[in-house]
């Protein structure tokens, strides 16, 4: 009996030693480098590393509930070339390091910080430094990425890789981050049930957010600006973009926001400010568009042939240079109760609703949608005479209209 009652003392101190065990890394500590640490550690354990700057080979995390603290920033600096970190372990979490240059190279995704089929990640609060990719997530389940700094190294698409990037990874929570400088800021692909909220993807070589077959993914409060090829959201259902910025997406081939093959999705309180075309929508079918606001974009929405039964209600369009063009004289999208500033209509019964329809597309748009040569008349005194013509007969352009617009916008 004493016996059994010394051997569940020991173990018991076993396990309170295992679930407490703290390790630390630095100068004049038990240990100098990150790896040595990581092989020492078991399930559950912290390891706490000192400011400094750390060059070792990629650190392989395998261990279970592993939390890697940094404590002053310590730089992880991967000399150009190789990973810088790897977990391959669940609920792993990673906290307060910087990491820096992983060089470039076209014979893999080389990522700063990668994730490997593991569920409940935490990639918290770290700084990322010319990687060419900074965080890569591969068939992980239910990770947080969080108040991240990604700022690549900047040029081209070729040379550079995604500031976060999700692959078979469902149930990402992207929030809070700033990504600059990378070739897609956010880039999530078969990745269902994803999140992103309140992220700012600005100044990215072609994309601030790409994103494709993901089912029932959701995007709140995020600001996209100045991305070269703006945001492109394709190939899924189900999806809610919500309260999100779109700015200044500026090219011939810039669309702040892409819809392609895209079903039963709502785009609600967003906004489109400064951009070659605010909203395109091409294969996009029975999705929710309320209450955005389109200001100072060359086309507010570009509205293509096979885009199917499409609600816009409540939005604002002012001061777009076109508020909808289309490719086709048959429109199966309805507008109803949006605000147009070049609306020119009366509201007799004084409830805030206009008493004959607007119709936005202009006669001009349909020509430049076969002619791009032609824009460089939009400012021309004759384009008054036939948008006049237009108003009193709209015979030219598709029969798509505004039953009953309203006459001021929403505070």
């Amino acid at each position: 009996m004493r016996r059994a009652l010394v051997l569940l003392a020991l173990l018991s101190f076993a396990a309170g030693e295992s679930a407490a065990q703290d390790l630390r890394v630095g100068a004049g500590e038990r240990f100098t480098t990150i790896g040595a640490a990581v092989a020492a550690a078991r399930p559950g354990a912290t390891i706490r590393v000192a400011a400094g700057t750390y060059r070792e080979p990629t650190i392989d995390i395998r261990v279970p509930r592993l939390t890697l603290i940094g404590e002053g920033r310590p730089l992880l600096d991967a000399e150009g070339a190789r990973e810088l970190l790897t977990i391959r372990a669940d609920d792993v979490t990673v906290r307060g390091f910087a990491f820096a240059n992983t060089g470039v190279t076209h014979m893999q995704d080389r990522a700063a910080l990668r994730v490997v089929e593991v569920a409940r990640c935490v990639v918290d609060d770290n700084h990322f430094i010319a990687a060419l990719f900074a965080i890569y997530l591969q068939r992980a389940d239910g990770c947080l990425v969080r108040g991240n700094d990604i700022r690549g190294a900047g040029g081209g698409e070729s040379s550079n890789g995604n500031g976060v990037h999700l692959w078979h990874s469902p149930n990402t929570r992207v929030e809070r981050n700033r990504i600059t400088g990378q070739r897609d800021g956010i880039y999530f692909e078969f990745s269902k049930g994803a999140v992103a909220t309140d992220n700012v993807s600005e100044e990215n070589a072609r994309y601030g957010l790409h994103f494709m077959f993901s089912d029932s993914c959701r995007y709140e409060r995020n600001t996209f600006v100045r991305n070269r090829a703006g945001v492109a959201v394709m190939y899924s259902k189900g999806i809610e973009m919500r309260d999100n910025a779109f700015l200044e997406a500026q090219g011939s081939a810039a669309y702040a926001l892409l819809l392609k093959e895209i079903t039963d999705g709502v785009l609600i309180g967003n906004r489109f400010v400064g951009s070659s075309t605010g909203l395109y929508l091409e294969g996009a079918s029975r999705l929710q568009i309320a209450d955005n606001e389109f200001r100072a974009n060359g086309w507010a929405v570009r509205l293509m042939a096979d885009a199917l039964d499409n609600h816009f209600t409540g939005n604002q369009f002012v001061g777009n240079a076109f508020d909808v063009a289309t490719n086709s004289r048959t429109v199966r999208s309805t507008f109803d109760a949006n605000y147009w500033d070049g609306y020119r209509g009366y509201d007799l019964d004084r409830d805030g609703r206009g008493d004959v329809p607007f119709h936005p597309v202009r006669f001009f748009a349909l020509v430049v949608e076969k002619h791009p040569e032609a824009l460089l008349l939009l400012r021309s005194p004759v384009l008054l005479v036939l948008d006049a013509a237009e108003r009193v007969f709209p015979v030219l352009t598709p029969s798509l209209a505004d039953a009953s617009p309203r006459m001021r916008p929403q505070p």
